[in-house]
């Protein structure tokens, strides 16, 4: 069994269990060791938070720039290195986000509370579909796999664009434009052709701080 197959059952095990746990006696466990605090950092200078925030915010955004590497090496000289190839999966992504949304609003449309959550099902669980089809193996080429990715990042960022627009709260203005100005400083360290791992580790360190 390949790295990949072995992944995607690891992926597949854990949901399941998580399912079983979440509805089952151990629900109250479950939810225990979601909310458990887990602290990272030196004195004074420490970060407390949930177990949960931990892996959503922390182990997805490593899973995520995983994801943006590979793509970004397609973009460059791959399947998606020509402007016809690379729009495909953008004009995708905006049919994956609006039908559901037009689905789940055609279902709730009665129920004024239940219509605030149209923005839900359009995301796109990146983790859970690349799993899936890493366990069929070879016999998925790579082109659907990279279209797939691809896919689901365009997904993620207008879902996650709209959540900012339609469900923020406060905007907070410094965060967001010292995130602006370390992601413009990223941008030209690589244009100038300046791109060390440890000055871009360094730099994502600071934009993922102004983000969480």
């Amino acid at each position: 069994m390949t790295l990949d197959r072995i992944s995607g059952v690891l992926i597949l095990s854990a949901i399941i269990l998580a399912l079983v746990a979440a509805n089952s006696p151990l629900s109250d466990l479950y939810a225990a060791i979601h909310h458990a605090p887990i602290r990272f950092g030196f004195l004074p200078y420490q970060i407390e938070e949930p177990l949960i925030v931990w892996i959503n915010q922390g182990l997805m955004t490593i899973f995520f720039v995983l994801v943006g590497v590979e793509i970004k090496h397609e973009l460059l000289e791959g399947h998606l290195s020509n402007l016809r190839r690379a729009s495909l999966p953008a004009f995708a992504a905006l049919g994956g986000m609006g039908v559901p949304a037009l689905i789940y609003v055609a279902f709730t449309a009665s129920d004024g509370e239940a219509l605030r959550g149209w923005a839900i099902p359009m995301a796109t669980d990146i983790a859970l579909a690349l799993a899936l089809l890493s366990l069929l193996g070879p016999r998925i080429p790579v082109a659907l796999k990279v279209f797939l990715m691809a896919l689901a990042i365009f997904d993620d960022l207008g879902a996650v664009a709209i959540i900012a627009v339609f469900y923020g709260e406060e905007i907070q203005v410094l965060p967001l434009g010292l995130a602006t100005i370390t992601f413009g400083a990223m941008i030209g360290l690589n244009r100038l052709g300046y791109a060390r791992p440890l000055a871009l580790s360094l730099l994502g360190g600071l934009l993922w701080m102004m983000l969480f």
